[in-house]
């Protein structure tokens, strides 16, 4: 089993491709508090629900000075056609040997109907604007996510 990280730990740096084929580190996202969140698969049912609930809530989130990646197996040409598609304006993240999400928790055996996979543990880590994890959340679920995590965060519309 992969440690979980707690509200308090460092988040474990990393320097990733975004869907663009740029590199973006850890350090990079100093100075603004980011929602960092894991999921499976681009283009996948579950995984454009809560895309697409980012996105619906964007405006909520970035006025209340939070900034949205997405992280996940995909490569960056996968991830540019998700985030055309679908009109995500955020950045997504590809860690095609799921190396941060192991870093991160967000790898390991779960359930997945009934069987123990091992594979990507849909999580969200909000950081601060020093890169401190003030939340982290395991096992979250695609559909009402977003929601749920507005209201921890205090953050309206």
């Amino acid at each position: 089993m992969t440690a979980r990280l707690d509200s308090g730990s460092s988040a474990p740096d990393f320097a990733l491709l975004d869907q663009d084929g740029a590199t973006v580190r850890l350090d990079d996202l100093h100075g603004q508090k980011t929602v960092l969140y894991f999921y499976p698969a681009a283009m996948t049912p579950g995984c454009t629900t809560q895309a697409c609930d980012f996105r619906d809530s964007i405006s909520s989130l970035e006025s209340a000075g939070y900034r949205v990646i997405g992280v996940s197996r995909d490569e960056p040409a996968k991830l540019a056609e998700f985030r055309e598609r679908d009109g995500l304006s955020f950045t997504l993240l590809s860690d095609p040997d799921h190396a941060v999400h192991t870093e991160y928790g967000a790898w390991g055996e779960k359930m997945n109907y009934g069987k123990v996979v091992e594979g990507v543990i849909r999580s969200t880590f909000v950081l601060d604007e020093q890169g401190t994890i003030t939340l982290a959340q395991y096992n979250v679920k695609a559909t009402g996510h977003v929601a749920r995590l507005r209201k921890l965060l205090g953050i309206d519309g």
